[in-house]
This record gives C-alpha cells, sequence and structure tokens, in this order.
C-alpha cells in the first residue's frame, strides 16, 4: 500500500484546506475536492516520506468529499472502507464555531482486558459517534499533548523496539530515535475510526511533556541531568523532528508556513530527486531545544470577528535562569503580549498545563517553588527538588513569573483595556487526567489594579479536558476531590512576600470528573456551550462503544 499513514485534514479556513499524508516511497500526492484540488511532492525524513498538500478554491461554508491520489493511484478513500467518504467542511464567517478538544491518549487496543485497564478510548468513540450520524462534525479537533507516549510504550510499540534494539540498554522500552518515534505515530492514528475521524475534522496540536518525556524541561537540573545521558540527544532530536513533521507543520495556514525555514525549503525545491530534509530538520530541532528563541511552535489563528484561538507552548520555551524562573521566553511573551487582544467575542487560550489549576493543587505548586527558591535553605532546596519531580510540580503555578504576567494580561483584555472586552476568555487545556470548569475574576488586591477600568466586562474560565484515555489511578482521585474545593486566592500570606499577589482569584464550579473524556465547545453571540462525553460500552460490545454526554455547562 502506498499510503502508510493519513491523510490528516490539518488547517482549514473558508476557502482551502491543507491535507498530510506519509507514504510508502517518494511520489507526487494529488487530493481532489470537488472542483478544488491542490498537490505536492514528498519530502524526506529519516527514510520516510511526507506531503503536505495545500487546495485551495473552496466555497466557504462547504462540505466537499475528497480523494487522495499517489503517484496517479487513488489510496484513499480506501476500496470498501466501512465509513462514509472523508469531507473538507470550510469555515464559514459568523457561523458559530464549535470545536472538540481533549489530551492525554496511549494507543492500546480496542478489547475488554484492554478497556479494564485503559478504560475506552473517547477520541475513537467520538470517531465512531460521527460516523454513524449522531451529530455533525465540528470544525475543529484541538488535541492539547499526550498525543504519544514516548515514556511508556504499549506491546506493540515494544515489539517494534525490540525487533531494532536491545531494550537492556538505555533507554530501555521508551523511545530513542526518529524511526520509533514514526512508528508510534503511525500505531496512534492508524485504528480505522480514529483514521477517518482524523481524515475529516480539522485539526490543531500542541504538545505536552509525555510526547517527550515525563517532567519534560521541569527545572533546570533535570535538563542537566538528561542531557548527560548518551541518549537524550537522540531522544529530544526525534522526538521533536517527529512534532515539527507529524504535528507542527499542519498547526499553520500558508503564511504562517511560508515563514518556516526548512518549509522553504521544501517550496523551493526543483531538483529531480527528492528532497531530503533530515540532517537540517535535525539541526533545527536541536538548536530550538538549546536556545528556544529560535524557533517558536506556539500559534494563533483569527477565526473571524467572533473567535481567536491562541495556543500556547508551555514546555519548550521555558526559562531557568539562576533564580528566575518562567514558563515561557521574554521573545515568547512578547508574542503572547501581541495576541492577547479583546475585539472578538471569544478569546481561546489553549495550553496543555492548565492555567487555573485546582485551588489546593495551586497552593501547593506555589509553595514548593517557595521551597525550591530557597525560603528552607539549601537543604531545603535539595527536598523541593525532589518533591518538585515526585509530585509533577511544573504547572503555571510552579512558574510564577509567567503566571503573573498572563494573568495580568488577561485581566486587562476583560476589563477592556486591550480593545473591546470579550463576551468569554476562556483557557482550554489537559494534562492533569481529570476535567472541570474554572471561573475567574480580577483579584481586588493584586497587582497595579490601581488604575480605571479594573472590573471585568468577560466571564473568565479555565475548561480543562484530560484524559482521552490513560484514566488517573483511584488512589489518587479522593486528593484530587479535596483539592477542588475551595477558592484560590494565592495572596502570599501563608508564604509572606515569596509568592507574588495573583491578578486572579478563582473557584471550581463544576466537576472534577474522572472518565476518559472529550469536550467540545460552541462559541457564539448568546455565549458558550461547553460539554464532556464519554465512551460507554454497552451490551458487552467493545468494539462499538456509545457516546454518551457526563456534563454540558451554558455559559
Amino acid at each position: 500500500m502506498s499510503l502508510v499513514l493519513g491523510p490528516l485534514l490539518r488547517h482549514v479556513d473558508a476557502d482551502s484546506a491543507t491535507v498530510w499524508v506519509e507514504t510508502a516511497s517518494a511520489a507526487a500526492v494529488v487530493v481532489r475536492a470537488g472542483p478544488a484540488s491542490g498537490s505536492a511532492r514528498t519530502f524526506a525524513v529519516h527514510g520516510h516520506h511526507y506531503a503536505l498538500v495545500e487546495v485551495t478554491g473552496l466555497e466557504p461554508g462547504s462540505a466537499t468529499a475528497y480523494v487522495v491520489e499517489v503517484d496517479g493511484e487513488q489510496v484513499w478513500p480506501e476500496p470498501g472502507s466501512a465509513h462514509p467518504p472523508s469531507r473538507i467542511h470550510t469555515l464559514q464567517p459568523g457561523r458559530a464555531l464549535r470545536l472538540a478538544y481533549g489530551s492525554c491518549r496511549v494507543s492500546a487496543p480496542h478489547d475488554e482486558a484492554t478497556h479494564a485497564r485503559f478504560g475506552v478510548d473517547a477520541l475513537r468513540t467520538y470517531g465512531l459517534h460521527l460516523a454513524d450520524g449522531h451529530e455533525a462534525a465540528p470544525d475543529l479537533l484541538l488535541l492539547l499533548g499526550d498525543q504519544v507516549y514516548a515514556d511508556e510504550t504499549s506491546e506493540a510499540m515494544r515489539a517494534f523496539i525490540s525487533a531494532r534494539r536491545d531494550p537492556d540498554s538505555p533507554p530501555g522500552w521508551e523511545l530513542r530515535d526518529y524511526e520509533e518515534y514514526a512508528e508510534i505515530y503511525r500505531l496512534a492514528w492508524s485504528d480505522p475510526a480514529t483514521r477517518w475521524l482524523l481524515s475529516t475534522v480539522p485539526s490543531a496540536m500542541i504538545f505536552d511533556d509525555h510526547d517527550i518525556r515525563d517532567d519534560w524541561n521541569i527545572s533546570a537540573s533535570w535538563r542537566r541531568d538528561m542531557w548527560a545521558t548518551d541518549w537524550w540527544r537522540n531522544r529530544i532530536v526525534g522526538g521533536l523532528g517527529a512534532y515539527w513533521v507529524h504535528q507542527h507543520l499542519g498547526n499553520l495556514g500558508a503564511a504562517s508556513r511560508a515563514e518556516d525555514p526548512l518549509w522553504q525549503q521544501v517550496v523551493a525545491h526543483e531538483g529531480p530527486d527528492e528532497l531530503d530534509l533530515s540532517a537540517a530538520l535535525d539541526e533545527l530541532v536541536e538548536r530550538a531545544d538549546k536556545q528556544p528563541t529560535t524557533f517558536r511552535w506556539s500559534f494563533a489563528r483569527q477565526v473571524d470577528d467572533q473567535v481567536r484561538l491562541v495556543v500556547v507552548d508551555s514546555r519548550a520555551a521555558r526559562v531557568f535562569e539562576d533564580e528566575r524562573r518562567s514558563m515561557v521566553d521574554d521573545e515568547e511573551m512578547d508574542w503572547l503580549d501581541r495576541q492577547l487582544r479583546g475585539d472578538v467575542d471569544h478569546l481561546l487560550i489553549a495550553t496543555s498545563l492548565p492555567f487555573l489549576l485546582s485551588p489546593g493543587l495551586h497552593h501547593v505548586e506555589a509553595a514548593v517553588e517557595v521551597v525550591n527558591g530557597g525560603l528552607l535553605g539549601r537543604h531545603g532546596r535539595r527536598v523541593g527538588e525532589w518533591l518538585r519531580r515526585a509530585l509533577d510540580i511544573e504547572h503555571w503555578a510552579a512558574f510564577q513569573e509567567g503566571f503573573v504576567q498572563v494573568g495580568s494580561m488577561v485581566r486587562d483584555v476583560a476589563a477592556g483595556r486591550r480593545g473591546r472586552a470579550p463576551a468569554t476568555i476562556t483557557f482550554l487545556s489537559g494534562d492533569v487526567h481529570h476535567s472541570y470548569l474554572v471561573e475567574a475574576e480580577p483579584a481586588p488586591d493584586g497587582p497595579d489594579l490601581q488604575g480605571p477600568g479594573t472590573g471585568a466586562a468577560s466571564r473568565i474560565l479555565q475548561a480543562v479536558c484530560s484524559p482521552m484515555r490513560n484514566p488517573l489511578p483511584r488512589a489518587v482521585r479522593a486528593g484530587v476531590r479535596v483539592a477542588a474545593r475551595g477558592r484560590a486566592r494565592p495572596t502570599g500570606r501563608m508564604l509572606g512576600r515569596r509568592v507574588p499577589p495573583s491578578p486572579l482569584h478563582w473557584r471550581m464550579t463544576h466537576g472534577p470528573w474522572f472518565e476518559n473524556l472529550l469536550a467540545t465547545l460552541e462559541a457564539g453571540p448568546e455565549g458558550l456551550r461547553l460539554t464532556w462525553s464519554t465512551g460507554v460500552v454497552v451490551d458487552g460490545d467493545h468494539e462499538r462503544p456509545q457516546w454518551q454526554q457526563v456534563a454540558r455547562v451554558d455559559v
């Protein structure tokens, strides 16, 4: 079969769409959608062949079936497929935007034994639900991290690893290089229902730690420990390179993609042979890891006058400079400052790590960070670093500088200081393996609140959906429920002046829920509708779970 993986429908706007594929060899790829079409030659990365095809000339608000041809042979839809034709659904200005989102999904079989361990795969079940025609496809599928688990591999992935190297040598059963990343993406996206879903619903994606390794960039000492090994370079270069190919490129529209230096090489290539990007990609991503300011993984999309989506990299642009820690570096913060503006009805801020944790967890992370900062001296720092890694103390609360900066920007947007205040400002996140809704308000004792217009005209929300498939251990759930109580008022009273005043106060209004979930958000003139749903096995049919709503909130 000449089509190895895909097609994935990626960036779609009112009149164009981007389709991603992996092919078995160098080839010419054509996508035909009614009278519209697009073509591209493949480029190579470490022995794999990829094409990103832009289809132009589509009608706004249309739904057009498409086919994929490789070297003149139609390879999609597959003959005898049980699924409906894949369609490109273009955006229509003024129409309410509907997106689905979630995070944290292990790749494993869909049978009774695996369901007992990992639960039902919410993403796959949603694909079955849409394929059966129970509801219209959303405008966008937003995947907020841990699309693959590079450090917790499945039996199928372990079989692949053991066939090519000795797993008794580091990094053991974890992924080692680009070749293994290519295989784990194939496993994650090849199930027929999931593959069809990704072929017919436009997707945007951002990484989290397990896409590379648990606790990725949690601290400066963690980075030193990783780079001291003899296997980490291949891991981080392979992981970020595979991310650039499989996830990042398709996040971008044509104008943004044209600014990417590697994509410029793909477009400019005219020779008879396939362009091999392996060395150039390795160089780019290694430099991006060591010098984050040289490359931006974050991206933003202005859907129309109603909605702006800003997707923030909360992993690769972190700052570890002497005593200074921030979730994003200065260049990234300047970029974010330009994106967080009003003059839209709904501002969506997607970040894999929840900006607003449940109140108890936020206080714990802020306290551990203060210990790491020297509150209890040198020995306390050692204990603090151990706690940081053992308890995954790495969310926005553990990077107070960035937390206060972003919180202040959001507060100002809500107050109408950055253009017309949106009706809602909503953080969309995953990572924490439980789902919930938080509502926030400007803190009356927060920083820089003496000027006019400090009251919020916008509703400020944090809507978390995690996991799609990787449930939180039951022993941990009771602690999460306790942490969800009360109100977050992180003003530093318990820790003297070591925790800066927060620009926001918040409380959890709905949840936590612990099922494998996928959420949907509909943003229209009347406000937001948020829904969390799960897959449920009915009458023992583990192959085709049913889609069941867990919660719905109208804002």
